[in-house]
């Protein structure tokens, strides 16, 4: 009897004929949330075959008019005071009789901006920036037709570790706060998504490590994510434990991730206020072992974690043609293990022997203990004439508890070119606060 239970068993988790085609969160309108497609259908599909084409294009002004154009903290964008193609995707997903795959290039600025924070390429041969940086998800694996369905799939896949999704025509602002913007983009390993009921999708990760092509030691990366979504609610936790320091085993970095998403109000047919909802975002982690400490450290053990909150709150005006979001986040990072390193001539450089470490002539630290706090506040107006094109004006003001931002003197040279020599007293400008207004174009069909 056992043995015909236990068989039984299998034969209902991994017979892909055992129940009806069920579709997870079916009839449940997710347009409306943070860091999801807005449209309610793709414009293109088949049975085999859906594609997907998405373009980022903007133009930022620096208050602080760095001479050399450099936005410093941000993996959204790269350069000020100038037109800007920071992404081009396209790509789709793939299925027949259970095989499945998702292929979406990428294109522009953001090719070299975020592969910048994955210092894993250090360790052993091969340009891991070159061989991936032109994929911002590709992965192939099997869907298991078992409650509302089992997918397994292996390559690289997108995190949402802090809510916001890395294509920008997902997201109620451009200019992700720190909760986001220092939290990963990307995975690079194997994953299992099971969705025992409509509402409630489990995800389990094996991955290389905290948003990193390679792997810094032994052991890999492992997490999951929980997410619960009804259509005015969205609930959602993701949590990692690894090793994220070169040569440093013994030192092992948690995070955990947690979002609540709530419609408070929903008038689909009015030309006023259409629909208001809110997103709120806490985050907590740290590093411990290996010389530092999750909390409560000394000058012998420094503390080392991470503290992070973000609150967004949008109104769709005008039958959902028009929004406006306005909110903003705040991080403590002691150890900096998880800032954004300023980019520019000598100034920041990974240590490639110690990623928690820089380098350069004048290094922006990032030495056990060191602390960071920043604070962020944003409003944005959209025009969204149909659900492929969103136009979108924003001001962001970001600070800083240390000199961190490109100020008047940029970060490279004192002409702003690489191609200058530095002076013995040329140092970066590095200021604690900037001013930004973003005007973007974003498209997806």
């Amino acid at each position: 009897m056992k043995k015909l239970f236990i068989s039984g068993l299998l034969c209902l988790i991994f017979n892909p004929n055992f129940s009806q085609n069920k579709t997870p969160f079916e009839g449940i309108d997710a347009s409306w949330q943070n860091g999801n497609d807005r449209r309610d259908s793709a414009i293109f599909h088949n049975p085999y075959f859906t594609p997907s084409v998405m373009i980022d294009a903007n133009y930022t002004h620096s208050f602080n008019k760095p001479i050399d154009n450099t936005v410093v903290g941000s993996t959204a964008l790269a350069r000020n005071n100038e037109m800007q193609l920071s992404a081009v995707h396209f790509g789709g997903d793939f299925n027949f009789k259970g095989a499945r795959a998702r292929i979406m290039t990428q294109f522009g600025t953001r090719t070299t901006v975020v592969p910048r924070n994955d210092f894993s390429q250090y360790k052993g041969q091969y340009d891991l920036p070159t061989v991936y940086r032109y994929l911002s998800e590709a992965y192939a694996g099997y869907h298991i037709n078992k409650w509302y369905g089992i997918n397994i799939d292996a390559g690289m896949f997108m995190s949402y570790i802090g809510l916001n999704s890395y294509y920008q025509c997902e997201n109620w602002e451009y200019q992700a706060s720190f909760t986001s913007d220092n939290t990963p983009w990307f995975f690079n390993g194997l994953r299992i998504q099971i969705h025992p009921t409509k509402h409630l999708k489990i995800e389990p990760w094996i991955i290389n490590g905290w948003q990193s092509y390679g792997k810094f030691n032994k052991m890999p990366g492992i997490g999951g994510s929980i997410t619960y979504m009804k259509n005015n609610l969205k609930l959602i936790t993701n949590n990692y434990y690894g090793t994220d320091a070169a040569g440093l085993p013994d030192r092992k970095r948690f995070h955990s991730d947690n979002s609540v998403l709530l419609k408070y109000y929903d008038k689909p047919l009015s030309r006023g206020i259409s629909k208001m909802a809110f997103s709120l975002t806490g985050d907590i982690g740290f590093e411990n072992g290996g010389g530092v400490k999750a909390f409560n450290g000394d000058s012998a053990t420094p503390t080392q974690h991470f503290l992070s909150a973000m609150f967004y709150n949008r109104i769709w005006f005008l039958n959902n043609k028009l929004a406006c979001t306005f909110g903003g986040g705040y991080m403590s990072n002691p150890g900096r293990y998880l800032v954004l390193l300023p980019t520019g001539q000598a100034n920041a450089l990974p240590n490639p022997n110690n990623p928690t470490q820089t380098i350069g002539t004048y290094p922006f630290t990032a030495n056990p203990g060191d602390k960071f706090t920043g604070w962020d506040y944003s409003a944005n107006l959209d025009y969204m004439p149909n659900q492929s094109i969103t136009f979108r004006v924003e001001f962001v003001s970001r600070h800083s508890s240390v000199p961190y931002f490109a100020g008047p003197g940029g970060v490279t040279s004192p002409s702003g070119y690489t191609t200058t020599v530095l002076p013995a007293d040329w140092r970066p400008d590095l200021v604690k606060k900037e001013n930004r207004l973003i005007f973007a174009v974003l498209f997806r069909m």
